[in-house]
């Protein structure tokens, strides 16, 4: 979750009741209590300038459990940062986040949304982090936020850098405003488990609502 310098106060609230409200929301929770495993993992890094993890792994395998999640989303405390460093979060997310998995995971997807491109000038590029998770078998979707002075460009800047890896896709927010549909619909087609050409379909043709096939 960007926390940058052109996230306020206002934009990150809307980001953290976005996600709270889609752990809620009844069509994710159909989905992740349809699964193979009838639970999911889930954790939220926050990033700027460097990442933080601001809400370790839990798991959710209940309506309780999701409204727990929700709380601690609502409640995570602001870390900021001025710049917007995708292949710092990246790489800390391959090093550190993911290795500290409580317990094996048959997939493994890591969402990455935000309102800018890289502009941070690593030792290592966005595509090189994310060819490496890819290449272990984690899938990296995108969803960028159309607001700002890279609005017209950021989609293809997350499908060339961030999209990779077994069925990913990127499905956009127009606007900060949007923010909260867009998680939502991520959500329920990522935990799903729809197939690859369908989330494609659904992601480019901005579907409001989405139900669980299962």
């Amino acid at each position: 979750m960007d926390v940058s310098s052109s996230v306020d106060e206002r934009r990150y609230q809307i980001q953290l009741e976005g996600i709270a409200a889609a752990l809620e929301d009844p069509g994710v929770i159909d989905a992740i209590l349809s699964g193979p495993r009838k639970s999911i993992l889930f954790s939220v890094v926050t990033w700027a300038d460097r990442p933080k993890t601001s809400l370790p792994w839990i798991k959710i395998a209940s309506i309780a459990d999701a409204r727990i999640a929700a709380l601690k989303v609502r409640t995570m405390p602001r870390e900021g940062g001025d710049f917007t460093c995708v292949s710092k979060m990246l790489r800390n997310i391959t090093d550190k986040i993911i290795p500290q998995l409580p317990e094996p995971a048959l997939k493994i997807v890591v969402d990455v949304s935000g309102d800018g491109s890289d502009n941070c000038n690593a030792q290592e590029s966005v595509q090189d982090v994310r060819d490496e998770m890819n290449g272990r078998g984690t899938t990296t979707n995108g969803l960028p936020i159309l607001e700002g002075r890279e609005a017209a460009t950021l989609e293809g800047w997350y499908r060339d850098n961030v999209m990779g890896g077994p069925g990913s896709f990127v499905l956009p927010a127009m606007g900060f405003e949007d923010f909260p549909r867009a998680i939502r619909q991520k959500f329920v087609v990522e935990i799903s488990g729809i197939d690859p050409v369908l989330q494609r379909g659904f992601a480019n043709s901005q579907i409001a609502q989405i139900k669980s096939p299962k």
